[in-house]
């Protein structure tokens, strides 16, 4: 009988397993795949709130970026810059292996290519139904934490809902030449409704990606053949990942026994897709919570309900203002787009929201709602999002 299962072993799911196998408590990490952290999907970055907050190892960082290109569909390029780094380029498959052994050092044993199944509640505890190298794996614990990324069936299962918003993310690794900063492409031949990326993460190396709700597979290869035409690639051939970025949250993350934390629950910048960040910050949330019932043997719906309460109250309003900005900008068609460049670059909005005090690499909702102040005045066509955007950033900002 473990105290708890944690089914995945992503950032999160090491995260609470070396926090609970600190605290003396006895924990399982079950992981689909035969290595923690493959396949790799993730861009990785992440600022310095992040880095510091919990340690990340200095060992896994492969690039520091203080600027970046924005490029709207006229391509007439903005940049922006501070004097100070404000996001790292990580390698994701060394920050899970770092973060794994973490764990295993407290004791945390770890079960790798077990694909779950079935978590069955039950009076006395959990029943994880796994599948471990063609056998069945059938193991008991106190607790459970579903922490295996979005598309997991498990939460359903388990009468938690399902994520009602999501789209695919498309991504390649490449050769580059001369690229020594991120740029960020915006437009509805390059990625409808979303935006694409180049970000060099090594001498010569970068990841090229892009979000799109359809056809992700023809973007990409636009987008790669159209680097390559200007030279930034090497070769617009590369092998490229696909993966499922959710949107939105599942619409209750706990149950008695059980939490959802991480990308499983939807614990996603709206914004930018990154999750890493947020997912961390509900993992420590997570191990806080289980590490209380566990010691009190309180595993009710009640005592998990302490979890939700507070990720919510770190993170709501910042996905809330996401998802309204998301929503507001996939309406935009290629030459509104451009407008609110023009606006934001002949007004210096960019300028001013970079330098305020309260500017954050990691929180994006009060330069958002500071943005759309600055842009209302000379932009109307938000169309009926418009007058609500700006009550609420006015009453958000008093």
């Amino acid at each position: 009988m473990y105290d708890t299962a944690i089914v995945g072993g992503g950032p999160c799911g090491n995260y609470i397993a070396h926090r609970l196998a600190g605290l003396g408590h006895r924990v399982a990490v079950l992981e689909e795949h035969g290595e923690i952290g493959q396949p790799v999907t993730c861009t990785g970055i992440v600022g310095r709130e992040c880095l510091d907050r919990f340690a990340i190892p200095r060992e896994v960082i492969s690039a520091e970026f203080r600027s970046a290109k924005l490029f709207p569909p006229s391509g007439t390029f903005v940049r922006l810059e501070k004097e100070t780094v404000q996001g790292y380029a990580i390698d994701r498959a060394g920050l899970d292996a770092a973060l794994g052994e973490r764990a295993q050092r407290e004791g945390a044993e770890y079960l790798l290519g077990s694909r779950v199944k079935d978590i069955v509640i039950d009076g006395d505890g959990v029943k994880v139904e796994a599948e471990c190298q063609g056998r069945r794996l059938s193991l008991a614990a106190r607790t459970a934490v579903i922490a295996d990324g979005f598309g997991s069936r498990l939460p359903c299962q388990l009468g938690l809902g399902v994520i009602g918003d999501w789209v695919i993310g498309a991504q390649a690794e490449v050769e580059t030449s001369g690229i020594e900063e991120i740029e960020v492409y915006f437009g509805h031949l390059v990625a409808p409704g979303f935006f694409a990326w180049l970000v060099p993460i090594a001498p010569h190396k970068a990841r090229v990606g892009l979000f799109s709700r359809h056809s992700p597979q023809l973007y990409m290869k636009n987008l790669l053949a159209d680097l390559g035409r200007q030279g930034k690639i090497s070769r617009s051939e590369a092998p490229i990942n696909y993966g499922g970025i959710p949107l939105k949250t599942l619409p209750r993350t706990y149950r008695d026994r059980v939490v959802v934390v991480g990308d499983a629950a939807g614990q996603v910048k709206p914004t930018t897709g990154g999750g890493i960040y947020y997912g961390l910050l509900c993992a420590e949330i997570a191990s806080d919570v289980l590490g209380r019932a566990l010691v009190s043997g309180d595993l009710s719906q009640k005592a998990f309900a302490r979890y939700e309460r507070g990720w919510r109250a770190r993170l709501g309003r910042e996905l809330r203002i996401g998802r309204w900005a998301r929503k507001l900008y996939e309406g935009f068609s290629d030459r509104q787009i451009d407008e609110v460049f023009d606006i934001i670059v002949s007004n210096g909005i960019h300028h001013d929201i970079l330098s305020a005090t309260d500017f954050s690499f990691d929180w994006h909702g009060q330069s958002i709602l500071k943005g759309l102040m600055r842009l209302g005045p000379w932009w109307k066509p938000m169309g009926r999002y418009h007058r609500a955007l700006i009550s609420l950033a006015k009453a958000t900002l008093r």
